[in-house]
């Protein structure tokens, strides 16, 4: 299954004496000073992860910041995150993204890197200046420019024009952003970007660059949407409904594609994820044979109302999702690879994406079922940092990857991905390149459940799938909320993100507090695995009685659960579309009702 267990990493850090960083200051404000931590947060051998914590310690917000080190020969920066890192020689320069530039008094901002060798940055400066916070650059960092206006866009490009930044000493250039990414550094107002991909959202702003070499704020934000393209990135008139149908769900819980037809939850949906493919040798791999295209359904398991033969071309639920489509011809139907368990084949797969993407290409296209599918999604738990196992195949293999997959499949093939939905400071959004990789997908299934359970057995009890923080949150950042404004921070396009909902309660045993925040001694009992209960069951197990951060809550004795009901779906969907989010998707559908009340919900809160 997908459910997500919270891995707290423990790191050992080297503190290393490279004093402070000097801030920016404006003409007519006295100079803002920084310091900067420099640590080694881990070492494996044969690299290691550095990070830069910059905090402004004067009394003025800084705009910008650009730090500079020499590492000794033999030691490099490989791959980094939250900074735009190059080097001449030895020297290394580290410039903020367009999201993190401005740091207001006594906040801090931090920025990573994987790096190969054993030496330590030494010679650090800031803008020419020195390190010791109290030496700083004359002139001011340049304005923001006006944001972008948009003409000409085509399949494969858009011309981009801009109003001029302005600085006390002259602008010497501007940085092009795509996504959050640099594309372009050009010196006059205008820029034209090529190579885009047809049918697919993209996210500008521009920031200047005066002949101090310092760089201001980014301007405003223009959303462009290229034209031509196969399939169209969700709208609000165009809006996803998604849930996952898992593959092992016809055995012990005896849920059948023919389900979504007598619950009704055919009719209520748009698209379904069939979960999961395996990741294995650096490819994509069938996940159960036998479940699916093997296995023959009787008459009464079938949608068609026709049992399977022994000599028919392909049976198993592959064969019923292609009778179900058959019946709801809007139904797109994708094939999801990875999973908590399978993710641990990503790190070969992203050592050669192309290969990967070919392999994919492949089985998804395999002639027996080519036609059942419309697309691909990738189900990594998590890029460049710790799930089941960890990652560290670093920031940018994320974006290398769903490049790859769509130069593969093509414009006219969605293709997806469930991500992580940890909003905290360098937490697991901020690991991966997930602004870069948006380019290149239709949406992002953001998996905004299983925050908080009973994998931590003594609590404190806590809704697993909050839509806000509230008082006494466990922790900070772990909300639906906090993950969609980290997503949109780094220019992931509204629309390409899901809001996640669980068709299941997380919940503790020993409890003796009814609100949340209580004591535990263990997992509650579940159906199938400890400490989890389908909706279905705990409506009328242990029905809700109260109400946190927009999740239901309930105590039934001892035992503690949280869940989601179609009254607090309803919420979260006029909360979605409030955010302009491209629609809703779940985990699972055997967790429902036989009658389908929380696809329903799903439905009714987002038409």
């Amino acid at each position: 299954m997908r459910f997500r267990h919270r891995v707290a990493a423990v790191l050992a850090t080297l503190s290393l004496p490279l004093a402070g960083l000097v801030g920016l200051a404006s003409p007519a404000q006295a100079a803002t000073t920084a310091t900067a931590t420099y640590t080694k947060a881990s070492d494996w051998g044969t690299g290691f992860e550095g990070r830069w914590t910059v905090k402004n310690t004067g009394t003025t917000a800084i705009s910008s910041w650009t730090v500079e080190w020499d590492f000794p020969s033999g030691t490099s920066v490989t791959s980094a995150w939250d900074a735009d890192v190059t080097s001449s020689g030895t020297h290394w320069t580290a410039k903020n993204k367009s999201y993190n530039g401005s740091i207001a008094p006594g906040a801090t901002v931090a920025f990573g890197f994987n790096g190969a060798g054993s030496g330590s940055p030494s010679n650090c400066k800031l803008n020419g200046g020195g390190c010791d916070g109290t030496t700083v650059p004359g002139d001011a960092a340049p304005s923001a420019p006006g944001t972008p206006t948009a003409s000409a866009v085509t399949d494969t490009s858009v011309k981009l024009s801009w109003s001029a930044a302005t600085d006390d000493k002259g602008v010497k250039n501007y940085d092009v952003l795509r996504d959050g990414a640099t594309v372009a550094t050009v010196t006059t107002t205008s820029y034209t970007d090529t190579g885009l991909t047809a049918g697919t959202d993209y996210s500008y702003t521009v920031r200047a660059r005066d002949t101090a070499d310092q760089t201001g704020p980014a301007s405003g934000a223009v959303a462009v949407h290229t034209t031509g393209g196969g399939t169209t990135p969700p709208t609000t008139g165009n809006t996803v409904k998604l849930g996952y149908f898992t593959e092992w769900g016809i055995y012990g819980r005896n849920y059948n594609v023919k389900n979504l037809v007598t619950s009704g939850s055919a009719a209520k949906i748009t698209h379904i994820n069939y979960a999961f493919g395996n990741v294995t040798n650096g490819q994509c791999a069938i996940g159960d044979s036998y479940a699916d295209y093997d296995k023959a359904f009787t008459a009464d398991q079938s949608v068609s109302g026709v049992a399977d033969t022994w000599d028919q071309p392909l049976r198993g639920n592959f064969n019923q999702l292609r009778q179900l489509k058959a019946k709801y011809p809007n139904i797109k139907v994708l094939w999801s690879f990875g999973g908590w368990t399978w993710s641990g084949g990503f790190a070969q797969a992203a050592a050669n994406p192309a290969a990967f993407a070919q392999s994919c290409y492949n089985l998804v296209e395999d002639p027996r079922w080519a036609d059942v599918f419309d697309g691909i999604d990738i189900d990594w738990e998590y890029p460049n940092a710790c799930g089941l196992s960890c990652d560290t195949s670093g920031a940018a293999a994320y974006k290398n990857l769903m490049q790859a997959l769509r130069a593969k499949f093509g414009a006219g093939y969605l293709v997806t991905a469930a991500t992580t939905a940890d909003g905290t400071s360098g937490g697991k959004i901020d690991a991966a390149d997930y602004a870069g990789a948006a380019q290149y997908v239709n949406w992002y299934n953001v998996m905004s459940y299983d925050f908080f359970g009973a994998f931590d057995a003594d609590g404190p009890t806590a809704p697993h799938s909050p839509l806000t923080t509230y008082n006494g949150i466990p922790q900070p950042g772990f909300t639906t909320a906090d993950a969609i404004a980290k997503f949109k921070s780094k220019g992931v396009p509204a629309n390409k993100l899901l809001i996640g909902i669980g068709f299941y309660g997380r919940g503790w045993t020993g409890v003796t507090q009814d609100a949340p925040g209580g004591t535990a001694t263990g997992p509650a009992p579940g159906t199938y695995e400890q400490g989890i209960e389908d909706y279905k069951v705990l409506k009328t197990s242990c029905p809700a009685t109260g109400t946190i951060a927009g999740t239901a809550y309930a105590k039934c004795g001892s035992n503690w659960w949280s869940y989601d009901t179609p009254a607090t779906i309803g919420s979260k969907m006029t909360w979605a579309k409030n955010q302009g989010l491209g629609g809703a998707f779940f985990w699972e559908f055997s967790g429902d009702t036989a009658n389908g009340e929380l696809v329903s919900a799903i439905n009714s809160g987002l038409s």
